[in-house]
């Protein structure tokens, strides 16, 4: 562990302690941004609905508030067996086929991403799939965890694989409790949206099949760039992660992914649908599952405000001879076609479900999501004029 970053932790935990919670706030923001200064956070967008805020003269914190702290800031001291990273080997490419290192800048920064091209690819147009990452995690980790360059190869698919950098983010994780960083056009939406567009310019790509997914703070943040970029993805999923707007700072942010958010973003009238499928473990201690329920309700009030469609239910339960069990629950429209996805895994804890042990915080026991989650998206082109 970090040392320097450990020791920014106690300290904003003492400061929590004595009453101080908006200073500790502001000293865990700053120990995940490497030490640098915090630059102000700008004006939430009107249809960002703030939840409850603490009073800067509040005196004292709360038990639970310390408790909820005191839990996180354990998981960096101690940490689980199944967030260890694993020890890959650099990935196996077929061949004629390209995992490629790439850098995209713009007016926000600049990222790093790792894309797969498959061996078929002769210039012919080809769906994208856009993969974030979870805390600790990078592209080629992740890309080993999923297996989804596997499937691209079998399905004919393109897969970028952003990288969040350690000067954005110490843990490497997503921003997704920034406000700036929960809007169109600015900072990391824009960076991922511009490496999206930056692939479909240099490749030939289905403007109609361009989904984007994503685990924990990277499931989040696709939440997040399916509110934001309607119009760009065709369909977005989320795994273990948490509702787009579902935090405004850090501290919120451990309170939503302990219990839940009150400050989801609410769809505009306008807005396009985005078609969405959900994975998340039942014994999640990381995300808690109510989150996945909020990702659902985010998507069942956009779909109604989109087009006020009705909804039929077909929940199943599934007992496989082999792996944990799962029920998978399909919202489908007027037309009985599935528009939201939910897959609750029975046992399964902060993991990609069904990943290979070849990269982190993956569960090969459950139900194979990079497969369901391709298969969902495959069903979803997005309907351009």
């Amino acid at each position: 562990m970090h040392t320097v970053f450990l020791q920014s932790m106690q300290d904003a935990l003492q400061l929590v302690k004595s009453g101080q919670v908006l200073q500790a706030t502001a000293a865990i923001q700053m120990a995940l941004n490497g030490n640098q200064p915090i630059v102000p956070n700008k004006p939430l967008d009107p249809h960002v609905i703030e939840g409850e805020v603490i009073k800067p003269n509040a005196t004292k914190a709360s038990t639970e508030s310390l408790a909820a702290f005191q839990t996180w800031l354990d998981k960096f001291q101690v940490p689980l067996a199944e967030t260890k990273t694993a020890n890959h080997s650099p990935l196996a490419i077929p061949k004629g086929a390209q995992f490629l290192a790439k850098t995209y800048h713009n007016a926000q920064g600049t990222h790093d991403y790792k894309l797969y091209v498959p061996s078929q690819y002769q210039g012919q147009a080809m769906p994208l799939v856009v993969m974030l990452h979870g805390c600790t995690q990078s592209a080629d980790d992740f890309a080993a965890g999923t297996q989804m360059n596997a499937l691209a190869e079998e399905f004919g698919v393109l897969v970028a694989y952003p990288n969040q950098t350690n000067s954005a983010n110490l843990k490497r994780c997503w921003n997704w409790f920034n406000p700036q960083d929960q809007q169109a056009n600015q900072g990391e939406p824009a960076l991922i949206a511009g490496i999206t567009q930056a692939v479909m310019h240099d490749y030939a790509v289905d403007k109609r099949r361009v989904y984007i997914a994503g685990l924990s703070a990277g499931g989040a943040m696709a939440a997040i760039m399916a509110q934001v970029y309607p119009e760009l993805y065709a369909a977005v999923g989320v795994h273990s992660g948490l509702a787009a707007g579902s935090a405004h700072d850090l501290m919120s942010a451990l309170n939503a992914m302990r219990s839940g958010s009150r400050s989801a973003l609410t769809p505009k009238p306008t807005q396009r649908f985005v078609p969405t499928i959900v994975f998340h473990g039942d014994q999640d201690q990381t995300v808690n599952q109510v989150n996945a329920e909020q990702v659902l309700n985010q998507a069942k009030a956009t779909l109604q405000a989109s087009n006020d469609e009705y909804f039929n239910v077909d929940k199943q339960q599934i007992t496989p001879a082999q792996g944990r069990s799962y029920t998978r629950t399909q919202f489908k429209d007027a037309q009985q076609h599935t528009q939201i996805e939910y897959w609750l895994i029975q046992g399964a804890g902060h993991a990609w479900a069904g990943g290979s042990p070849a990269g982190s915080y993956t569960d090969p026991q459950a139900p194979n999501a990079s497969r369901e989650m391709l298969r969902f998206f495959l069903e979803h082109p997005q309907h351009k004029p």
